[in-house]
């Protein structure tokens, strides 16, 4: 990953999607916008903690910053569903009021329009193939690995755009690393062909967990790029609900040039 600015705002893009001049991506900072404590900066979901006038702001300054016509998102539930996002689906909301609940990936091939998901510690998957251009962001805390989300998504993009596995590239955006994903009550949370990932005292590699479920699912090796950074451990530049439990949310954002 590389860093980059606009509009005020820092953000990140992955390697891997910089020969494909169609796609639009970033995974954005905490740095600029305009919310005040605890969510200071840009924080990108409509929380108790935030006013959705700062929210609403923030918002458009990561769509500006990208050229996106608007973010469609979701309200993440931690579940495995996938919507396909089209032409007349409403989902840009502007409040809470409006968010669409229930779901944790959204894939499209609709240009102009980005695509959020929101993100303080759980991973954010950024999946794109180059040939039928169909783009799909993944919200994935530990229950959506338990769960496979990234293999239904992928799936999903196979039954309604007629994407080859082989094909998709994958990016695995900064989330909590295996320095700091302890589960002291693992025996209980975690299916037990997770316990082979465990890297220290009750501490797991899901960073390593998401790269097999996405081989499992077709993926080739080389069309994977992971971040390598925690968020727990750089709470300064992303927000992290392990190092502060009342805070904003970041943002992985993408989508295809009109």
């Amino acid at each position: 990953m590389r860093p980059f600015q606009n509009n005020g705002l820092v953000y990140y893009g992955f390697d891997l999607f910089a020969p494909f001049e169609e796609l639009v991506h970033g995974v954005f900072t905490r740095h600029g916008g305009v919310s005040p404590p605890p969510c200071e900066g840009l924080n990108l979901a409509f929380l108790d903690a935030d006013r959705e006038d700062n929210v609403r702001t923030n918002l458009d300054l990561a769509a500006e910053a990208l050229d996106l016509d608007g973010l469609c998102f979701a309200g993440q539930v931690h579940g495995d569903r996938v919507l396909v996002v089209g032409n007349g689906d409403g989902c840009r909301p502007r409040s809470r009021a409006e968010v669409r609940r229930g779901y944790d990936a959204l894939i499209t091939r609709r240009p102009g329009m980005g695509l959020l998901v929101k993100l303080a510690d759980c991973q954010g998957v950024l999946l794109y193939d180059p040939r039928t251009r169909t783009l799909g962001l993944v919200h994935s805390g530990w229950r959506g690995s338990v769960k496979n989300i990234l293999g239904l998504t992928v799936s999903r993009m196979v039954e309604a755009f007629g994407v080859r596995p082989e094909d998709l590239r994958a990016g695995i955006s900064p989330s909590l690393g295996p320095c700091c994903a302890e589960f002291v009550h693992y025996q209980n949370e975690l299916p037990r062909d997770f316990w082979d990932y465990e890297v220290g005292d009750r501490r797991f590699d899901f960073w390593a967990i998401s790269r097999d479920q996405l081989r499992a699912a077709g993926l080739k090796t080389e069309h994977i790029e992971t971040a390598g950074l925690c968020t727990k451990c750089n709470g300064l530049t992303f927000y992290s609900y392990r190092r502060d439990p009342v805070t904003g949310r970041f943002g992985l954002i993408a989508g295809l040039r009109r």
